[in-house]
């Protein structure tokens, strides 16, 4: 078997480095792509090295571009890598133009493509993102899903549980992976080591970079008026290129810099940033990844957004929604210094993302499929069979892999008068009502 592993952005390269070990660790054979999506020397090399991963098979060098032309540029690269490769799977992370492209690619050509984390919605269309990741989970054969919660959004959507793989997020492996090394190495990063954090108190990381937020002035305004109230936080802001473009642009970034409570520093590698995290009162962030790694690090987290695709952070209580709006940033801040009760609460949030297993899931699922030959993509030599989508409540004893072997039947959906549950092997669905397609 051989698996390529298609990468564009700094998330994508954290959270698929446990994958890329199990794969190593298993003896398969594997190819490493890297679209070049982040072109910066800092924003790219310095991941691989930080952790620990070899330097990838193929880097097709796309740059910065209109999505459109940056998509095309992948797309072109990609399916030269794979008609040479011709691997078993294509497995894709997250939501990105990386995701997009590979996913698109490797299905036209009738390759399997594996969708690590699987099945997360913002339900805000404007969002590249969102259109990204749906594509991806409409070209995929197989879904690596963080949370029951965004397996049922699938299911919503018509996709089949015989796909699904609920695995957990290997964000919570990568923290795992890497947090005992950033302890033991301390910062390095000159624009850290600088600001003596390990004395700091009250430190507040942020980071912003969306479009919804950075290319609307008003919004980033809202943002730095809320900064200048929180003058008992230690704000340390790693800024990303073009939000500091778009700052100074807006005529912005002098009165942010200026603020003594701000301590704006350059991008800095992820093992710096990780130790940061930790050591954080609290997140200010329109990150998805960062929502995930501030609840497994047990850091209360404030997401400058008004949706997320995270929403099991803030159901766990480790997250709150404060979009742009100066007064919930500043009040929900302040609660969190001054209220130890409350603090403690988001601070021991249980973990909606697992335990740190998620990339041993992932590659046993895909060992299975392909010992199965369920990775093969070929065109259907019978007819297709005909089918009627139907609703009952169960009112019997009987578990779903029962049931749809009894009546031919594939369930989509069960609900259990209080919510829905994903329709495992093993379910008990009496007393559910279920939606389900009956095979004639």
């Amino acid at each position: 078997m051989k698996i390529a592993t298609i990468l564009g952005t700094r998330p994508e390269i954290i959270k698929m480095a446990p994958i890329i070990d199990e794969i190593s660790k298993r003896n398969i054979n594997q190819i490493v792509l890297h679209t070049g999506q982040h072109y910066d020397k800092e924003m790219s090399d310095n991941f691989f090295k930080d952790l620990e991963l070899p330097t990838p098979d193929y880097n097709i060098h796309v740059g910065s571009d209109t999505h459109g032309k940056q998509t095309a540029l992948m797309m072109r690269g990609i399916e030269e890598v794979l008609l040479v490769e011709k691997p078993d799977i294509v497995l894709v992370q997250g939501d990105t133009n990386a995701v997009l492209a590979g996913a698109l690619v490797a299905s036209k050509l009738h390759i399997a493509v594996g969708h690590v984390e699987a099945g997360l919605r913002s339900f805000d269309m404007t969002m590249p993102e969102e259109l990204n990741r749906r594509a991806a989970d409409v070209a995929s054969i197989m879904y690596f899903i963080p949370t029951e919660e965004s397996a049922i959004n699938l299911l919503s959507e018509g996709f089949s549980h015989k796909n699904l793989f609920i695995t957990g997020n290997t964000v919570v492996d990568a923290c795992f992976r890497h947090l005992d090394l950033a302890k033991k190495r301390g910062f390095e990063d000159e624009s850290l080591t600088g600001l003596d954090i390990e004395n700091m108190e009250n430190i507040a990381t942020l980071t912003m970079h969306r479009a919804e937020n950075v290319d609307i002035k008003e919004r980033v305004v809202n943002i730095i008026d809320a900064l200048k109230e929180l003058s008992d936080l230690n704000i340390i802001f790693p800024i990303h290129p073009r939000t500091k473009k778009t700052l100074e642009n807006f005529g912005l970034f002098d009165e942010l810099n200026d603020l003594d409570n701000v301590h704006i520093v350059n991008p800095v590698g992820y093992l710096d940033f990780l130790l940061l995290t930790s050591k954080s009162t609290l997140i200010l962030t329109d990150s998805g990844g960062l929502q995930e790694e501030a609840i497994t690090l047990d850091v209360p987290a404030l997401t400058l957004r008004y949706n997320t695709e995270r929403p099991e952070t803030v159901t766990a209580g480790g997250n709150i929604l404060v979009g742009s709006d100066r007064q919930a940033i500043v009040e929900n801040a302040c609660k969190i210094l001054d209220d130890k009760e409350f603090a403690d609460k988001m601070k021991n949030a249980k973990n909606p993302y697992g335990q740190g297993n998620s990339a041993k899931l992932t590659v046993d699922a895909i060992e299975d499929y392909y010992d199965k030959g369920l990775l093969d993509i070929e065109a259907p030599e019978d007819i297709m069979d005909s089918f009627t989508r139907k609703m009952a409540e169960i009112t019997e004893n009987v578990t779903v892999g029962e049931f749809e072997k009894t009546e031919n039947a594939l369930i989509h959906m069960a609900y259990d008068g209080d919510k829905m549950c994903f329709p495992a092997d093993d379910l008990n669905l009496k007393g559910m009502m279920i939606t389900y397609d009956k095979r004639e």
